[in-house]
Formats: structure tokens, C-alpha cells, sequence
């Protein structure tokens, strides 16, 4: 199949979020992805494949599509021969319930994308972002989830109004809180992370009950930060460690 420049169209115009949110469809590529997927509750509008991968996807409904056609379409530098389009779930209620994970600003996709995957790994079923946080349908972001973003609840809002209106306790990432490997935490609460260059917002730390670090151990303590996505992991996992 010769893939139409109408089509092809459409695919690449889904590399800008209004296009996503018009034609209410985001790209996902690779077999690993896609089959992760395809096997969720997502819709999938489209799949294909090139005929090396036929066989991986001989119980769905796909199109054969040429290299060549592959090229002009995706967005990764060594294509591995099956792209297909999702549509975007129906947004879902915020719970309340559990651990939920909060972004502050997120601008990296390859960040949120590992944060997506670590709430999966670790079981938080619940991932809120403020607005201007990176769009989790973002091409690069529903890569490095590795179909993670199909088994998390990932709701965009006004961040600052969701913390005020929650009866649950607020934990920021801040270096000057309290050490976390001292600290008691509940099975139940929030856990907000902040932009990579700037933290936590002075707005939304002021909505914080309480304020964790990630001690350095280091002889020669110059770090100046973790990476977000590598300091989720390490508290998520105290989180849950302490309350197994």
C-alpha cells in the first residue's frame, strides 16, 4: 500500500499538539510500544507495518507500507517498522485515593516519559500536570513510556487549585526539607516534582505540608541536583518501601 500525501499529511501534523487535540490522535512506534498498546484500552484509528513485520500482527487490522513510505512519516531516526495512530482516551476524575504524583512545569519529554513508567513500576495509578507540563502524547514522551502510558491516569489541570482544594498531604521536592530516608511518609498523599531547571514554583511550594530531600552522600558535595525523573524514582521508592 502507497501511503496517500493526504495521510501523510495528517501523520506528521500530529508532531504539533493542536493538531492531536483537533484530530484527537497521537503516533506511536516500534513493536515493543505498539504492542503494549494495542493490547490496552486505547482505540487504535490505524496500524502499519512493513512487511518484515507482518507476522507480529497477523491477529490485527493493518496496512503493509514500504521503507520508504515508513521514512516519511515517523519521527525516529532508525524507524523499526511499525507505526500505528491511537486516539486520545476521555480524560478521567482525579481520585483521591493512594499515592499521586504531581508535575510542576515538566518541559523535557524524555523526563515525563520515565516519570510515566516509574508510576507504573511502582504502582502510583495517578499522575496529575499542571498545564504548561509537557503534553503526554508527544511523540517522544509515548516512546520512552514504553506503553506505561496506557496503565496510568494522567490528568492536565490548574495545578495550584487541585492542591488547594485536596485534604490529602503534600510533599515537595526541596532541598532544604526533611531528609527522607528520617521521614515519615503516608500511604496516602502527593508528591510533587518540579521543573528541571527551576524546582518546585514558589506557588505551589507555599500549598506544601511538608518538605523532602534526597541527601547527598558524597565527599566533595557540589552536585548541585538529581535529574527529576532519577530523583522520582528514589522517593517513590521510599514511599512505597515504607509502606509494604
Amino acid at each position: 500500500m502507497e501511503l496517500s500525501k493526504n495521510k501523510i499529511k495528517l501523520i506528521k501534523s500530529l508532531d504539533q499538539k493542536k493538531q492531536r487535540l483537533k484530530h484527537q490522535l497521537f503516533v506511536a512506534e516500534g513493536k515493543k510500544v505498539v504492542q503494549e498498546l494495542l493490547t490496552s484500552s486505547l482505540e487504535c484509528e490505524a496500524l502499519f507495518v512493513t512487511k518484515e513485520m507482518e507476522l507480529l500482527f497477523e491477529n490485527e487490522s493493518y496496512a503493509v507500507i514500504t521503507e520508504l513510505d515508513l521514512k516519511k512519516i515517523t519521527s525516529l531516526k532508525s524507524p523499526n517498522g511499525v507505526l500505528a495512530l491511537f486516539k486520545i482516551p476521555a480524560a478521567q476524575q482525579v481520585k483521591t485515593e493512594g499515592l499521586i504524583v504531581a508535575l510542576d512545569a515538566i518541559n523535557d519529554p524524555g523526563n515525563l516519559g520515565t516519570i510515566i513508567r516509574l508510576c507504573d513500576w511502582f504502582g502510583v495509578e495517578q499522575l496529575v500536570c499542571s498545564e504548561n507540563t509537557v503534553d503526554c502524547f508527544n511523540s517522544k514522551v509515548v516512546q520512552s513510556t514504553m506503553g506505561s502510558l496506557s496503565r496510568v491516569s494522567i490528568v492536565y489541570l490548574p495545578l495550584a487549585e487541585y492542591l488547594q482544594n485536596t485534604d490529602l498531604s503534600i510533599f515537595c521536592a526541596d532541598m532544604e526539607g526533611q531528609n527522607v530516608y528520617q521521614s515519615e511518609l503516608p500511604s496516602r498523599g502527593i508528591l510533587v516534582m518540579g521543573n528541571e531547571a527551576n524546582g518546585v514554583s514558589e506557588e505551589i511550594e507555599n500549598l506544601c505540608t511538608d518538605k523532602i530531600m534526597i541527601p547527598r552522600f558524597g565527599k566533595v558535595q557540589e552536585t548541585e541536583s538529581l535529574n527529576v525523573a532519577t530523583a522520582t524514582a528514589i522517593l517513590l521508592s521510599e514511599f512505597q518501601r515504607k509502606n509494604v
